[in-house]
Parts: C-alpha cells; sequence; structure tokens
C-alpha cells in the first residue's frame, strides 16, 4: 500500500497522518514496516505565525509548545518537526526527512507565502508523485 498526505498546518493540527496511519493499519499495513518521508516544506526560519496559530496548537496539547521559537518578538512554527513527531506517534520509526526550505527555495518550488511576501498575485502550485515498483 501507498499513500501520500499532503500537512499543512491545517490538516496536521486536525490529525490527517494519525487518520491516514490508521487507514493502513485497519486494511493491514504493520506499523513497523511504514516508511514515511517528510518532503520539502517550510523551513521554522522561514515561517513565522501569530500568536492564536501558536494558541491553536497549544489547545490541542501543551506540549506543542517545542514546536515554536521565539526571536526577536516573532514566532516562528516548526511543520516539518510537528509532522515527523506526528508519524513518531503513530509508532512509525522509518522516517526520512528531506530538509528543503520551499520558502527560500523560490525558483524550484511554489509557495503561497513565498508569493504573499512578494505581492505575486497566484502563488503556483506544486505535484508529487509515487509510485510502487
Amino acid at each position: 500500500m501507498i499513500a501520500v498526505i499532503h500537512a499543512g498546518w491545517k490538516g496536521a493540527v486536525k490529525g490527517i497522518i494519525s487518520k491516514v496511519v490508521n487507514f493502513m493499519k485497519k486494511k493491514g499495513c504493520k506499523t513497523n514496516v511504514i516508511t514515511a518521508a517528510v518532503g520539502p516544506s517550510i523551513a521554522q526560519k522561514s515561517y513565522e505565525v501569530k500568536d492564536g496559530f501558536k494558541k491553536k496548537f497549544l489547545k490541542k496539547d501543551k506540549s506543542n509548545n517545542i514546536f515554536f521559537k521565539e526571536r526577536n518578538n516573532q514566532i516562528y512554527f516548526n511543520l516539518p518537526k510537528y509532522v515527523k513527531s506526528q508519524l513518531k506517534l503513530m509508532q512509525i520509526s522509518k522516517i526520512e526527512t528531506l530538509n528543503i526550505d520551499t520558502f527560500d527555495k523560490k525558483n524550484n518550488f511554489f509557495s503561497a507565502r513565498q508569493s504573499l511576501n512578494s505581492n505575486h498575485d497566484d502563488y503556483g502550485r506544486n505535484i508529487s508523485l509515487i509510485m510502487i515498483n
């Protein structure tokens, strides 16, 4: 079985990762053989958020505070680390992480946040493909 999850902050905080892993388990997958890959995503240094954003995560679980860093009176969120933690909570131990900042690599990836920051009208679209060979 193969699955792709788009886990932006909204889906991640609403439990999309556990829902997909539980579906896979229901269909017979064993967590000890599942391999997960966290693809290119916005890095913490690029992901400035507001206090209300942080409060949503803390309301869900106070320990989510570890995914936030404050610097120069600004709050930054670590989405890839949060996603990885959700996978670990589901007993997924084989996790690959591509540490590619989609905000920073503006010529390689579309980024809604980067486009808004640059006052572009559209932020483009990304596509990922997976296959079993």
